[in-house]
């Protein structure tokens, strides 16, 4: 993401995707307006309280199964990463150095598959 100077990058993500935990209304409301979509699950009790309220408990969030199954993929593929001390630390001190770091313990990751 390019930035224009210090501070927090200027673009926000196409979309989002999330586990349980970040499943309420407040995250949900917060992405909706500010147009990202988001593949989060809902809970079993988020649920069941929308089912009691009937009419009035609105309509399910929307959730897609195929993205939610490419989260848990590269979610995967980070906790390979972690399994090397300098990439789960980060020692470097430079952004080019730990992308070097990175790139060595994926190509290591890739050889040994």
């Amino acid at each position: 993401m390019p930035r224009t100077g210090p501070g927090r990058p200027r673009r926000r993500p196409d979309s989002v995707s999330a586990d349980r935990a970040y499943s309420n209304g407040v995250i949900r409301a917060y992405l909706r307006r500010r147009g990202i979509r988001h593949t989060i699950p809902e809970k079993s009790d988020s649920r069941a309280a929308r089912r009691r309220k009937g009419s009035r408990g609105g309509r399910p969030p929307a959730f897609s199964p195929g993205r939610y199954r490419q989260r848990n993929t590269v979610e995967r593929a980070v906790n390979k990463l972690k399994q090397f001390r300098a990439v789960a630390t980060r020692y470097d001190k430079r952004g080019y150095v730990y992308l070097g770091t990175v790139t060595a313990a994926a190509l290591l990751i890739w050889l040994r598959s």
